[in-house]
C-alpha cells in the first residue's frame, strides 16, 4: 500500500477576457477625433467650395483709358492680396462700347460716367471719381450764365467725345450748324493758344477729374499770365434737377491755383460722377466682399493721372442716379459684423458636418467595432465546467481549488458588471448555476470529510500490527546459519 496521498490536480487559471473598457475606450477617443477632424476638413472644403476663384469679367475702354488702367490695378491687387477674385480685363474701342457689352451682359463689371447712358441691371459697388466742369473765360472776361455760350464759339477739353455731347445738352444747343461751334480742343491745346486770338474761342469748358484738378499746375502757370478767369455756373442746381446725373458741386477757393488764389471764394459749379458697377444679378456676397476690398485699398489703386485718387462708398439713397448693389449696401451699412453674422455659415455647415459624421462613427462603433460585453448567462459554462470536475476531486486540497476557481469567476463578474464588461444578459442562469456548484463544492467536502473520518477510525480500531510469521521464521533461519 503506498503511502503517498492523493495528488491535487493543477489549478487551472480561469479565462481572462481582453480588456475591454480599455479597448473600448481607446476606439470612442479614437473616433471623436476622426469626427473632429473630419468635420474641421469638411468646413475646410466647404468655405473652400464657396469661396472658390471666381473670375469676373470687366469691360473697359481702350488700353490706356483711365478704366482699363483701373481695372488693370484692381486685377493686380486681387491677385497680390490672395482673394478669390480674378479679373479679366476685355477692351473695347471706346468706353461707350464698353458700357454696350455690359449691357448685354456679357461683362459683369463696367465704368461709367453719369452722364452715359445707364443699362438697366447696373449696380453701384463704388464712386471713383469726381468730374469737375469749369467754366473759363478769356482774360478777364465774365461769363454771367451758360445761355450767352450758345451762338458763340466754345471749346471742350476732355478726354471723350462723349463730353461734347454733354456740353452741347447742358447749353441746350440742337443738332443744327450752331452745334457745331461747340467743338472739341485739339489734342495737346493749352489754354494760352485757346484763348489765342487766332484761335477765335470766346470761352472753355473742361470736364476734369477732381483729383487731376488739384494737382494740376498749369491752371496757376496760366493764371500766373491772367491768361483766364474761372466762372460760377450759377444755373448748378437747376441742371442738377433737370439732369439726373449731374451733381452740382462748390469748388473750394484756391482749388485751381493758390497764386494766385483760383478761385479766389467758393463758387458752384456742375459735376459728375464715375461709378464702377457691376450686374444686379450679381451675388451680394460677392458684390460686398469686392466693395469692401476696393474701399479697404483705396490709396492703392488711384492712378497716377489723378483717376480713382477719391474712391467713396456707393450713395445706398434710394433716390441715387444710379442705386447701390444689395451686396455694397449691406457691407456699407453695416461695416462691423458680428462674429456669427460673419461666420455663422461655417458654424451651421460645421454643426451639420458633426452630427452626420458622428452618427456615422457612432453606428460603427456600435455595430462592428465596440467589443461587446459578455453576457452573464455565458459565464454559466465555467461554472458548469467547475461543477463537471467536482467528483473527480478526491482530496480537499483539489476541491480546494474548484472553490478558487469558483470564487474567481463570481468575482470577475461583479467586477464586470461595475465596469460594463458583462451584461445583465442571463445573470439569473448565472445565479442558479452559482448556487448549483456552490452547493455541489460543499456536499463534495462534507463527503470526503466524512469517509477521511471512517478511516481514521479503522485504523484506530485495528490496533498494532501484528509481526509477521513468515518474517520470524527467515529471521530465525538466518540465526541458525
Amino acid at each position: 500500500m503506498s503511502t503517498d496521498g492523493p495528488t491535487a490536480s493543477p489549478t487551472v487559471p480561469p479565462h481572462r477576457r481582453p480588456k475591454v473598457i480599455k479597448t473600448n475606450q481607446q476606439q470612442v477617443f479614437l473616433y471623436v477625433v476622426l469626427t473632429l477632424l473630419l468635420s474641421l476638413a469638411t468646413v475646410w472644403a466647404g468655405r473652400t467650395l464657396v469661396h472658390n476663384s471666381e473670375t469676373l469679367t470687366f469691360a473697359v475702354g481702350g488700353p490706356n483709358s483711365d478704366e482699363a488702367l483701373f481695372a488693370a490695378k484692381l486685377a493686380a491687387l486681387l491677385k497680390n492680396t490672395a482673394s478669390r477674385f480674378r479679373i479679366k480685363v476685355v477692351n473695347n474701342a471706346d468706353n461707350a462700347k464698353a458700357i454696350a457689352q455690359f449691357d448685354r451682359k456679357q461683362a459683369d463689371l463696367a465704368v461709367l460716367r453719369t452722364d452715359a447712358k445707364v443699362p438697366l441691371r447696373a449696380r453701384t459697388l463704388a464712386i471713383l471719381e469726381h468730374d469737375l466742369v469749369l467754366l473759363l473765360g478769356p482774360g478777364n472776361k465774365k461769363i454771367k450764365s451758360l445761355a450767352e455760350l450758345k451762338k458763340k464759339k466754345v471749346a471742350v477739353v476732355a478726354e471723350s467725345e462723349s463730353s461734347l455731347a454733354f456740353v452741347r445738352s447742358i447749353l441746350d444747343v440742337p443738332d443744327s450748324p450752331e452745334a457745331m461751334k461747340i467743338q472739341m480742343a485739339p489734342q495737346g491745346a493749352t489754354l494760352d493758344k485757346l484763348f489765342a486770338p487766332t484761335a477765335g474761342f470766346s470761352a472753355v469748358i473742361a470736364i476734369v477729374h477732381a483729383s487731376r484738378a488739384v494737382r494740376d499746375k498749369s491752371y496757376e502757370q496760366v493764371a500766373k499770365r491772367g491768361g483766364f478767369t474761372l466762372n460760377a455756373i450759377d444755373e448748378a442746381k437747376a441742371l442738377a434737377r433737370k439732369f439726373p446725373g449731374i451733381s452740382d458741386e462748390t469748388l473750394t477757393a484756391g482749388t485751381l491755383s493758390t497764386s494766385p488764389q483760383i478761385p479766389d471764394d467758393d463758387l458752384d459749379t456742375i459735376g459728375l460722377e464715375w461709378l464702377l458697377v457691376a450686374q444686379s444679378r450679381m451675388s451680394p456676397t460677392t458684390a460686398g466682399e469686392l466693395a469692401r476690398t476696393i474701399y479697404e485699398n483705396k490709396s492703392a489703386l488711384g492712378l497716377d493721372n489723378g483717376f480713382a485718387n477719391r474712391i467713396e462708398p456707393a450713395s445706398v439713397e434710394k433716390d441715387a442716379f444710379v442705386i447701390a448693389h444689395r451686396g455694397a449696401a449691406d457691407y456699407i451699412n453695416d461695416d462691423t459684423k458680428s462674429f456669427m453674422d460673419k461666420y455663422s455659415d461655417m458654424m451651421y455647415l460645421g454643426a451639420a458636418a458633426l452630427s452626420v459624421i458622428g452618427s456615422i462613427f457612432a453606428a460603427i462603433y456600435a455595430k462592428i467595432t465596440r467589443i461587446a460585453p459578455e453576457k452573464a448567462s455565458e459565464l454559466s459554462t465555467a461554472i458548469l465546467d467547475i461543477g463537471e470536475r467536482i467528483e473527480h476531486a478526491h482530496s480537499l486540497d483539489q476541491l480546494e481549488c474548484l472553490q478558487d476557481e469558483l470564487e474567481a469567476i463570481l468575482r470577475g463578474a461583479v467586477i464586470g458588471l461595475r465596469d460594463g464588461t458583462i451584461s445583465t444578459d442571463g445573470l439569473d442562469t448565472f445565479k442558479l448555476g452559482y448556487e448549483f456548484v456552490r452547493d455541489e463544492i460543499g456536499m463534495r467536502r462534507d463527503y470526503l470529510k466524512r469517509h477521511a473520518s471512517e478511516a481514521e477510525k479503522t485504523v484506530r480500531d485495528a490496533g498494532p500490527a501484528q509481526p509477521d510469521d513468515s518474517n520470524v521464521v527467515v529471521v530465525k533461519t538466518a540465526q541458525s546459519a
